[in-house]
C-alpha cells in the first residue's frame, strides 16, 4: 500500500469511527458544521476573542457606569465591632452567630466587650456531625448501601458549614469560652486535613457499624461500639482543634482594653449564661426566601446537622419585603442579625460592593441570564453559599432600602471596605437567602405563623446546603 492509499485508508477509517461514536442525541457533524455557520466570528469578535484570552472575564465585564466610588452613608448603623477572620475555614456561620451574640452581650453592658472562642463551639460541632454521621448509619443499616439516604451520610461525613441554629444548639448545651482560653490552631484554621482525615475514620467506622447490625448484634452492643468510635474521633479533634476547657478564670475587658474586675472562676456554662443571659433557642426565628415554595409555611429540614443532638433547621418562607421590614426594625433597635447569601454573585471584591450592575456579562458574550431567583435555585445555579452579620441600611424619604452594609469574616484587610461589604437593595433581594430575627421584631402575624406544624423537606434540597 502507497502512501496516497495509506492515508486514504486512515481518513476513511476515521470517518467510520466518529459516525459510530455519534448516537441518537449525539453532537453529529452536521451539528458542528451549522454551529461554524451560525457563529462566524467577525473582526469585533476576534479582538474580543482575545481580550479574554488575556484578561480575567470580570476585568472584561466590569460595568464602568457602576464602577465609581462606593457610598458609605447609612441612615441606621449599629455600632462597629473588631473584624473577625476564618481563615481556610467554612465557619462562617459560627463567626455571624457569636458576631450577633457579642455584640447583643455589648449592648446590654456598654463598657464591657468579649470576644467568644469559635475554637471551643468548632470541637463540639464536629464531634456533634461525626455522632449524626454514626447514627444515620446505623439507622439506614438495613438499607443498601447505594441507597440515597446512605450515600448522603457517606458522601459528606462532616463538615465545617452550619447555620445559626447550630450556634444556638451548641451554645445551648457546652456554653461558651473567651477567645482567650480557647485560641485557634492551624487547623481550626485551616480545616481541610483534618476533615480528610476525620471524614476517612468515619467512613471505616460506618463500614463496621453496618456490618454489626448485618450480623445482628443488639442495640446495647452497638452503641457501645458507636461510643468507643466517638472516642476515637473525640481524640482527633482534641489533637487538631484542642480540648476544651471545663473550667477558667477570666476578667472581663472594657472597650479600650482594660480589666473590668478582678478575675473569676466559670464553667463554660456559666460564662455563657453570664454573657447571654438565657437560652438562645426560642428566642428567635429563621426567616427564608424562597419563591419556589408557597410563602407563610413554615419548613423543617431533615437530618439537620444537629438532629440527634439539637434541632432539625426549622424556618418560614417569607417575601423579601417582610424580610427586609424585620432587619430595618431590629437594626433601628440597635441589634445585628445573622444572615447568609450567594455572595459570589456580582462580588467586586476590591472595593467591597455586590450590585446587579457591577458586570455585565450579557454583553460580553452577546447573550442572555435570564433565570429568575426561583429558576436559579431549582437548577443549582444559585443558593446560600456564606453567612455575614446584617449591621446597616440605608433608607431613603419614603422609608425603603436603598443599599445595606454587613460585616464579614474575611479579615479587617479585606476589600476597601475594611472588612465590611455593602450590598444594593436589588442585589439583595436576588442573592438573600437567610435572616434570623430576634423574636421582638417579628409581627404577630408571622411569629403566630413561624409556630405551625412545619412541611418537611429533604437536605439535598438546592437551597439548603451550609453557610460556608
Amino acid at each position: 500500500m502507497n502512501k496516497h492509499q495509506l492515508l486514504l485508508a486512515a481518513a476513511l477509517m476515521l470517518a467510520a469511527t466518529a459516525g459510530a461514536q455519534t448516537k441518537a442525541g449525539g453532537i453529529s457533524q452536521a451539528m458542528i458544521d451549522e454551529m461554524r455557520s451560525s457563529q462566524k466570528m467577525t473582526a469585533a469578535d476576534r479582538a474580543l476573542a482575545n481580550a479574554i484570552a488575556a484578561n480575567p472575564i470580570d476585568a472584561l465585564a466590569k460595568n464602568r457606569a457602576n464602577a465609581g466610588a462606593v457610598d458609605t452613608h447609612f441612615s441606621i448603623e449599629t455600632p462597629t465591632q473588631s473584624i473577625t477572620d476564618q481563615q481556610q475555614s467554612g465557619r462562617c456561620w459560627m463567626f455571624s452567630g457569636m458576631n450577633v451574640l457579642r455584640s447583643a452581650f455589648a449592648q446590654r453592658t456598654d463598657s464591657l466587650r468579649v470576644d467568644f472562642s469559635q475554637a471551643y463551639l468548632f470541637f463540639y460541632d464536629q464531634l456533634e456531625k461525626a455522632n449524626l454521621f454514626l447514627q444515620g448509619v446505623i439507622e439506614t443499616a438495613g438499607k443498601p448501601i447505594d441507597d440515597q439516604r446512605v450515600q448522603f451520610f457517606f458522601k459528606h461525613p462532616i463538615s465545617d458549614g452550619g447555620t445559626f441554629c447550630g450556634v444556638a444548639d451548641l451554645a445551648d448545651k457546652y456554653g461558651l469560652v473567651p477567645k482567650e482560653v480557647m485560641a485557634e490552631t492551624f487547623s481550626s484554621d485551616n480545616t481541610a486535613r483534618m476533615a480528610a482525615l476525620v471524614s476517612s475514620k468515619l467512613r471505616e467506622q460506618g463500614l463496621q457499624l453496618r456490618q454489626l447490625v448485618a450480623d445482628g448484634k443488639d442495640a446495647k452492643a452497638i452503641a457501645e461500639a458507636k461510643t468507643a468510635m466517638l472516642a476515637t474521633i473525640y481524640r482527633m479533634l482534641a489533637l487538631t482543634i484542642g480540648e476544651p476547657p471545663q473550667s477558667f478564670t477570666y476578667a472581663f475587658k472594657t472597650k479600650d482594653g482594660r480589666a473590668a474586675g478582678p478575675a473569676k472562676t466559670y464553667t463554660p456554662m456559666e460564662f455563657y449564661k453570664e454573657v447571654v443571659g438565657g437560652p438562645i433557642n426560642g428566642t428567635f426565628i429563621m426567616a427564608m426566601n424562597d419563591p419556589r415554595r408557597p410563602y407563610y409555611k413554615t419548613y423543617e429540614v431533615e437530618y439537620d446537622r444537629h438532629t440527634y443532638d439539637g434541632h432539625n433547621w426549622k424556618y418560614i418562607n417569607l417575601p423579601m419585603d417582610d424580610i427586609e421590614q424585620m432587619a430595618i426594625a431590629s437594626l433601628k433597635d440597635g441589634r445585628k442579625l445573622y444572615s447568609s447569601y450567594d455572595v459570589g454573585k456580582f462580588l467586586d471584591s476590591k472595593r467591597g460592593y455586590v450590585d446587579t450592575e457591577n458586570y455585565d456579562y450579557a454583553s460580553l458574550f452577546g447573550t442572555t441570564f435570564g433565570m429568575d431567583k426561583a429558576a436559579r435555585i431549582s437548577t443549582y445555579d444559585s443558593g446560600s453559599t456564606h453567612a455575614m452579620t446584617l449591621t446597616a441600611v440605608d433608607l431613603d424619604a419614603d422609608g425603603k432600602a436603598t443599599k445595606w452594609k454587613v460585616e464579614n469574616s474575611w479579615g479587617a484587610e479585606w476589600s476597601q471596605q475594611k472588612g465590611y461589604l455593602i450590598m444594593s437593595d436589588r442585589w439583595l433581594r436576588e442573592y438573600m437567602f437567610r435572616l434570623v430575627v430576634n423574636k421582638k421584631y417579628v409581627p404577630a402575624k408571622i411569629l403566630k405563623l413561624s409556630e405551625q406544624e412545619p412541611i418537611m423537606v429533604m437536605p439535598e434540597d438546592p437551597l439548603f446546603a451550609e453557610d460556608k
